[in-house]
């Protein structure tokens, strides 16, 4: 029972409905009022004030967007829950979006559902803003690493992916490169009925065509050369769990055809077999390209776009949101060593960055500045690339003066002694920032990277730059073949060739 009277709002054109669910509700201690139209609705809005409105997406005389509004405007802190029909989840989650508390759909399978969301509404109303009211999913980003921030945008974002997690529907996330597509879906995952179930995660920019319908699909035993056994595809193996579809802009033709027919049927068959076999798979794609310009250029099918994108998640680019950049750096700087802190200077530098990366590129620089730290404190001598704008007199009367000889520059980096003791791993993170820092410097001096009496390899020169576009676009596939100016398939040979896994 309610211990404090709560007022409900009830606008839906069907009488009947407006009747079960005022019936319902005073059963519980609710005062509970009803409209039917557009001019009802903003006659109860003037005589009272109420902590939850349930309105119907569609109306003879106007719409639940519009409603939303006019309740907002009238009452702020009313939470107000969408009713709709499956035909309008759309614009249902437009409503969220608005701020709308959660959208149920009709009919209504469960009554004890009704009640309990009713209940957490009008709790959610008495915190208020900023009270704790959109930290019912900090327990969830916490267990998988999502960091959330201060930033407005995220939070809102996460707190809409919370409540469509449980769901059924696809969920598109659009996000640059490195901005943590795969943690967002991974928590939208852990926050959804499929918890308990797998999550599988594939990079569809990272395997040929026709690997990628084996790896998803399956095969039948000799569909192909090399096929000595029948194997089973992801959305077989992950029945009842969840599939994520990373880079799904740069499936093929062939793939995206498949992928539409499982959406249509629930059904999907393996390479080379005969029998279709059903599967329940809640499908969570990304994309770093927009699918709606692709679309435009044909190189993406409208029909499967429009399955993919029930909800679209718009990931903010670390750039969007600067103000969680320290909480990020002292994150990430505690995964790699506990006792190390950033230097306030090295916090300023990493605000500044415009961060191309993204997170992935935040997470690089620290962990390269940790294997190279040898204090309690990360200096921004630390930071590599950021060298040139870093303060010398943190942490130092002077600056460090440039090494000018190989014994020079071991001495500056810590003497043999110190780096013998570091892992192998420090020692290739340290050897990719001297690379870093290299590059940079030439760029600055004008000079190309190859030295003039260097023996000319052609292979060895191929395998580097096949190493360094890999490395650069973080090995997306599509990303380096571009910048390479050759196809996928063929860097996938190169990548063989040149024993780059």
């Amino acid at each position: 029972m309610v211990t404090e009277v709560t007022r409900v709002l009830i606008v839906d054109d069907e009488a009947d409905v407006c009747n079960f669910l005022r019936r319902l509700l005073s059963r519980k201690g609710y005062a509970v009022t009803t409209a039917t139209n557009e001019a009802e609705t903003l006659a109860a809005l003037h005589g009272a004030a109420y902590q939850v409105a349930m309105v119907d997406l569609k109306l003879p005389d106007t719409d639940g967007l519009t409603l939303l509004r006019q309740i907002k405007a009238h009452h702020p802190a009313c939470e107000v829950i969408i009713m709709t029909g499956f035909s309008t989840i759309k614009t249902a989650v437009s409503a969220m979006q608005m701020g709308a508390y959660e959208y149920v759909e009709k009919p209504f399978d469960d009554i004890a559902e009704i009640e309990v969301l009713i209940h957490k509404a009008a709790r959610h109303g008495s915190l208020g803003a900023g009270a704790g009211g959109d930290e019912e999913w900090a327990g969830v980003a916490r267990a998988v690493g999502l960091q959330v921030g201060r930033s407005q945008a995220m939070r809102r974002l996460v707190s809409l992916a919370y409540k469509i997690a449980n769901k059924n529907i696809n969920v598109l996330i659009q996000g640059k490169t490195g901005s943590g597509k795969e943690v967002l879906a991974r928590f939208i995952h852990a926050a959804s009925s499929r918890a308990d179930q797998a999550f599988f995660p594939i990079n569809c920019a990272a395997l040929p065509e026709n690997m990628l319908e084996s790896e998803l699909f399956g095969h039948e035993r000799g569909s192909f050369t090399g096929a000595g056994s029948l194997r089973r595809g992801i959305f077989e193996l992950a029945h009842r769990g969840t599939l994520f579809l990373d880079e799904i802009g740069d499936a093929g033709p062939a793939i995206q055809v498949k992928l539409l027919r499982v959406l249509e049927t629930g059904e999907f068959m393996r390479v080379g077999g005969e029998k279709p076999i059903r599967g329940n798979v809640r499908l969570i794609s990304a994309s770093n390209v927009d699918l709606w310009e692709a679309v435009g250029k044909k190189t993406f099918r409208e029909d499967l776009y429009y399955r993919l994108n029930v909800v679209r998640l718009e990931l903010p680019s670390l750039a969007e949101r600067r103000e969680d950049i320290p909480a990020l750096a002292e994150y990430f700087v505690r995964q790699n060593n506990p006792d190390l802190t950033l230097a306030p200077a090295v916090v300023s530098l990493l605000q500044e960055h415009s961060w191309p990366g993204n997170i992935r590129e935040l997470v690089n620089v620290l962990r390269r500045a940790a294997a190279l730290c040898s204090g309690p404190t990360i200096l921004p001598k630390h930071l590599g690339h950021f060298l040139a704008a870093a303060d010398p007199g943190e942490g130092a009367a002077h600056p460090d003066p440039l090494p000018t000889s190989g014994a020079n520059i071991l001495a500056w980096l810590g003497g043999a002694e110190g780096l013998g003791r570091r892992s192998r791993q420090d020692l290739e993170q340290l050897l990719g920032q001297v690379e870093d820092l290299a590059g940079i410097l030439y760029q600055l001096t004008g000079r190309s990277s190859a030295s003039p009496n260097a023996p000319l390899d052609l292979h060895a020169n191929e395998r580097e730059a096949v190493r360094a576009a890999l490395e650069r676009n973080h090995w997306n596939i599509s990303a380096a073949a571009r910048q390479l100016g050759i196809g996928r398939n063929t860097l996938h040979r190169k990548i063989n060739k040149y024993g780059l896994r």
